[in-house]
């Protein structure tokens, strides 16, 4: 066989994958990436894209096409159950920090929305970038085997086209090939969990339902009907395209009911859901899946890396999947691109494992336990297993009904509301990792308290090991968040009004490591004015102190006043941080 070089193989050209591709390309390393697909996701699949990654699709140049093919933010937001889309409204909630006592949490955290975007959707813009960039991007081609030693990967290539097979050697390889990674099988990479949890459909549909839900716009949409005793109830619409283009997903047990596939069955099954027995109804495709709860143990093995689903599997409550992919990548990808170039030791590619594992063991954790809370809903309502719809609506009225049953029963919703807090406002789950590594030098300071619910809020911090917090500038008369001054595949030094020797020793050690390191002075008056004061507010050290900030964002290093010797104190933290000592 043939044996092609290059210096990373992605193996998959999903969230994580084509991410991993296009940010490696960006950095001038050579990078293939293999798909056995040949083309992007065919169905909506993931959908819901919160801040970070809308942040990481920023600093890619791609957050305009992403907003302009996704659902916005402003319109994700309220939660519906029903009897039917078309039927008695039972319940509604804030979601995604859409809410009033919310949605200052998330403007303020981020210059980044939400946004609701089908994977079939995202995934060409990533494709297309990715090869903008350099990144040769290589779809039909399957890996049908990977092996490795101490100074190469070696995956085994398969043209779905041709049939030719082929060597792709390359310096590492992330696997980034999805539930069923081959590349964790072949490598062994070991796993913790359980999968088969529950079984469900995704039924990717089109139907004309603006007038029932246009004044309630959301991503999701409930429905709950006798005898649906599921965690989604009689089935959930997730909003593809407004107001036309849907996914209904129908949980099921499999050693009770075995779902009929047919169209006119599948038809049937969505009309009731809806409510509207004439509705036109055109099935795009139907997909079956489960409900895992597994995560690898180990993120690398030798000279390959484990991202997205091949790491973590995981229930799609709380939207986490493709988000934790994405950040997976942007983790990696900096860290490979300094080794692979010369400029970092190898060891700063154990603290993707460090920094990753604990947050993949976070999602999938919480994935599982909004499941559980949000379980309790249908039976609240009065929805048993076997329930005839005479049963079912008798039940109903009780809910609504003035009587001590009634009001107990109303309380306990409102509870179990409180609690899918946790599923659909989870701001800290999705924004507020916290790594510890060699790649975040301490500073002899311990990690901020939480004063308030770490799931719930968001709370940015400078400490070293969190990520750089969000507040406007203005630069050249334009407002600018501090996250437009960092990122782009380099390291940044942040410094303030008297603090302009760190920008001297951050020409210094540049230059004397071969890295790129760009600077900044945020003061009052400068070139990157802090006109609002809010930099002041949240930097939490002095004005001539400085802030290290890493490729993906995160705080590398800081200390409050300028050093006797910035050169000297600069090149220790870029040396450890980089794996050089």
């Amino acid at each position: 066989m043939r044996i092609e070089k290059t210096d990373v193989l992605v193996v998959g050209a999903g969230p994580a994958g084509l991410t991993s591709a296009a940010l490696l390309a960006r950095d001038g390393v050579r990078v293939t990436a293999v798909n056995k697909y040949a083309g992007c996701a065919h169905t909506p699949r993931a959908h819901i894209t919160n801040q970070r990654a809308m942040e990481i699709f920023r600093d890619l140049g791609i957050e305009a096409d992403v907003l302009t093919r996704a659902l916005p933010g402003d319109q994700m937001g309220h939660n519906v159950w029903a009897t039917s889309v078309t039927g008695r409204e039972l319940a509604r909630m804030y979601a995604w920090g859409s809410g009033p006592q919310r949605r200052a949490d998330y403007a303020n955290a981020s210059p980044c929305t939400m946004a609701n975007i089908g994977q079939h959707d995202l995934e060409p813009v990533l494709r297309d970038q990715a090869c903008k960039l350099g990144a040769d991007l290589r779809f039909g081609s399957e890996l049908v085997d990977i092996r490795q030693n101490e100074n190469a990967v070696e995956g085994v290539v398969e043209d779905r086209v041709t049939g030719e097979r082929y060597v792709i050697q390359a310096r590492y390889a992330i696997g980034a090939d999805g539930g069923r990674s081959l590349v964790a099988q072949a490598l062994d990479f070991p796993f913790v969990g359980k999968t088969g949890l529950g079984s469900a459909v995704n039924i990717w549909l089109e139907a004309d339902l603006e007038k029932y839900r246009a004044e309630r716009p959301g991503a999701l949409f409930f429905t709950i009907q006798p005898g649906r005793d599921f965690w989604l109830g009689a089935g959930a619409f997730i909003t593809v395209r407004p107001w036309n283009g849907w996914v209904l997903i129908v949980v099921y047990d499999p050693a009770k009911e075995q779902l009929d596939l047919s169209e006119d069955a599948l038809v049937a099954r969505a009309r009731k859901v809806i409510g509207d027995p004439d509705v036109p109804i055109k099935i795009k495709n139907v997909s079956e899946w489960q409900l895992n709860h597994v995560v690898a143990t180990q993120y690398r093995k030798g000279r390959v890396f484990l991202a997205g689903d091949a790491a973590h599997r995981h229930p799609p409550a709380n939207g986490l999947g493709s988000n934790t992919s994405v950040q997976d990548a942007y983790n990696i990808a900096w860290k490979l691109s300094h080794v692979v170039r010369g400029i970092a030791g190898d060891g700063l590619l154990d603290t993707y494992h460090d920094e990753r594992q604990p947050v993949g063991r976070q999602v999938v954790d919480r994935a599982l336990k909004s499941v559980g809370v949000f379980s309790q809903i249908p039976s609240i309502f009065g929805v048993e297993a076997g329930q005839s719809d005479e049963e079912g609506q008798a039940a109903l009225e009780k809910f609504f009904g003035d009587s001590e049953e009634g009001r107990d029963r109303r309380a306990r919703l409102d509870d179990a509301l409180a609690q899918n807090e946790y599923h659909f406002n989870a701001h800290g789950v999705e924004l507020g990792q916290r790594y510890r590594s060699t790649a975040a030098f301490p500073d002899g300071q311990p990690m901020p308290e939480y004063k308030r619910d770490p799931e719930l809020y968001y709370q940015p911090t400078t400490w070293p090991g969190a990520y750089l917090p969000h507040v406007w500038v203005v630069r050249s008369g334009r407002r600018v968040s501090t996250l437009d001054l960092v990122g782009a595949g380099v390291f940044t030094l942040l410094t303030g009004i008297g603090g302009e020797a760190w920008l001297t020793a951050a020409a210094s050690i540049a230059e004397e490591l071969g890295v790129s390191l760009s600077a900044h002075l945020i003061g009052r008056g400068r070139d990157v004015d802090d006109a609002y004061g809010a930099w002041a507010a949240a930097r939490e050290v002095g004005d001539r102190g400085a802030i290290l900030v890493r490729p993906d964002r995160y705080v590398a290093w800081r200390v409050d006043d300028l050093d006797d010797d910035p050169v000297a104190a600069l090149r220790r933290a870029m040396r450890q941080i980089l794996n050089l000592n």
